[in-house]
């Protein structure tokens, strides 16, 4: 008979096995904070450009890292059920899927600028956004790959390692972007251009980190034995798995590169803002993001295992202690913008007071929508991790697409709100989808997976 943990074991497991998949999550932000931060100091026009650029980046990377987040409960319920043959051909194969998604993402990479034109950005903006894609783009292949061998680490609980080579991939970034940005200890001055190499180095250093590790660390599962060998099978299950977890976040990331064009509607200056506030929002979401990932493989552990109970339980506590940090970033966010912003940007930045001027509204509307991205954030993670990613994927396309687009546009331009209005609409999508795929786990999912009358919790 299981153990029933109690609510202080799951607080305590959840911050153990969390807080090095926050740290990780913080480090992969600290790559995209990096160049903002570094070509913020070099010019607001490539702070405006490598912003849009990074923004389109990370959609593509998100649609393809489905396949990653899908490996991840998949090799969590091997692993509770001993099945090291399963887990090894589940991650085997989605590495197959990222790498076929990255090769059919890199021809946008290189039509980016035509595709910035049809988005009606500024010819001089969309050249820029092309600069950094034609370099950085390529990262696509080793990040994708990266995401799908430490979603399976993670998923044996080997969260430190994720952490440590996150980490090192970060610090990588930041020596880089120093020595090609500015043109440091000999190297040409780059520029944007600089910033796109930076994090193709990053995003290759961290794929041979973790590629050694798994080698050295973990031999007895042969990840790499044999890798070109279909297996037809398990490509479906982690393909149907996953396309669902990928077009999901393609819809939470689509709503917020929409808004990011929309942001550069309203000239430079808005959507340097915007990309100063959007990257203090990703860092503390990140905090989400790594108790929405540890309730992933929690309740994967709890289904290959057979036990409500531990789910149930963890679930409330995982819900509990994202709205606990959603209340801390709220104060953080009202009480002090203005240092915050000011960190992006030199203090002799001729545009600082206006950037400023416009950012601080728009970190007070992400204050708001902190308790709703939490929520909804958790409540995906919970449906992966019991394998529920179909319906999902419905609710979030319609509460993003259906409703937070048009209302960013709705209240951002014909109702004059301009940038405010543009991120209220953020605050409702958001909302909406936390309402819907709560309901779903707990009035829908849960009740299918525990068919008995009740489960003491």
């Amino acid at each position: 008979m299981t153990m029933k943990m109690t609510y202080a074991g799951h607080v305590r497991a959840i911050t153990i096995m969390g807080l090095p998949l926050i740290g990780g999550h913080l480090g992969q932000v600290a790559i995209g904070v990096t160049d903002t931060v570094m070509v913020g100091w070099y010019s607001v026009e490539g702070l405006a450009a490598v912003t849009l650029a990074s923004t389109y980046f990370f959609v593509l990377l998100i649609f393809g890292s489905g396949f990653a987040w899908g490996v991840m409960p998949m090799v969590a319920a091997f692993d509770a059920q001993g099945d090291e043959v399963g887990l090894r051909r589940a991650t085997r194969m989605g590495l197959w899927l990222s790498l076929g998604f990255a090769l059919l993402a890199l021809p946008l990479f290189i039509w980016s600028r035509s595709i910035m034109g049809l988005m009606g950005q500024e010819p001089e903006l969309a050249e820029m956004v092309r600069q950094y894609l034609m370099i950085a783009g390529w990262g696509i292949i080793p990040a994708l790959l990266v995401m799908v061998l430490k979603s399976y680490l993670a998923a044996l609980e080997r969260t430190q390692v994720v952490f440590w080579i996150t980490i090192f991939s970060a610090m990588v970034n930041v020596l880089a972007n120093y020595v090609f940005i500015f043109g440091n200890w000999g190297a040409p001055e780059l520029g944007v251009r600089g910033a796109a190499i930076a994090s193709l180095t990053s995003h290759s250093a961290s794929l041979l980190a973790v590629v050694v590790y798994v080698l050295k660390a973990m031999p007895e599962h042969q990840i790499f034995v044999r890798l070109w060998r279909p297996d037809w099978e398990m490509l479906a299950r982690v393909f149907r798995l996953g396309l669902p977890i990928g077009v999901t976040g393609l819809s939470e990331v689509g709503l917020f590169a929409a808004s990011a064009v929309m942001m550069g509607w309203l000239g430079t200056i808005a959507l340097a803002a915007h990309g100063i506030a959007l990257q203090l929002a990703s860092i503390t979401f990140m905090i989400h993001l790594g108790i929405s990932n540890v309730a992933t493989i929690r309740a994967g552990n709890a289904l290959g295992r057979r036990d409500p109970a531990h789910l149930v339980r963890g679930a409330i506590t995982a819900t509990t202690m994202s709205l606990l940090v959603a209340a801390a970033t709220i104060v953080g966010f009202v009480l002090w913008p203005e240092p915050l912003i000011d960190a992006f940007m030199q203090s002799e930045e001729p545009a600082r007071d206006q950037i400023l001027a416009v950012g601080v509204g728009l970190l007070a509307m992400a204050a708001l929508f902190q308790l709703v991205d939490g929520a909804q954030a958790v409540a995906l993670g919970l449906l992966r991790g019991v394998q529920d990613t179909k319906v999902p994927m419905i609710l979030a396309g319609i509460s993003y697409w259906l409703v937070g687009i048009p209302v960013s546009y709705l209240l951002g331009f014909t109702m004059g709100l301009n940038g405010i209005g543009v991120w209220l609409g953020l605050v409702v999508g958001l909302g909406v989808a936390a309402l819907l795929l709560n309901a779903r786990f707990w009035g829908t999912t849960l009740k299918a997976l525990i068919p008995a009358p009740s489960v003491k919790i």
